[in-house]
């Protein structure tokens, strides 16, 4: 039996996935996939908690439709970003938020 590594399901002929790139998450290079939220991305790298309150609370994915904003992080620099509501694209730089700034 294969042990999946990644968080993703595994292909098995009736999935298909958009195009591999590769983004930054936190300073690693990951590979992600077009028609990608940035939250899926997150969390096939295990990656639960997205940002801090300014309280020093983990938030991460909670209603997954862009309502909540508790999954929010900071997307090429612009911090308060929805992870739910935003698209991979090659080379994007996503961080983890601290509060109302990047944490790496």
């Amino acid at each position: 039996m294969n042990k999946n590594t990644s968080g993703r399901i595994p292909l098995d002929g009736n999935i298909e996935r958009g195009a591999a790139v590769t983004i930054d998450i936190n300073g690693k290079p990951v590979t992600a996939y077009l028609g990608e939220s940035v939250a899926t991305a997150l969390l096939s790298e295990e990656i639960v908690a997205m940002r801090t309150t300014t309280l020093g609370e983990s938030r991460g994915v909670f209603c997954g439709m862009g309502v909540c904003f508790d999954c929010l992080v900071v997307v090429d620099g612009k911090p308060n970003t929805r992870a739910c509501m935003t698209w991979v694209k090659e080379g994007m730089d996503i961080r983890t938020q601290d509060g109302l700034k990047a944490t790496n």
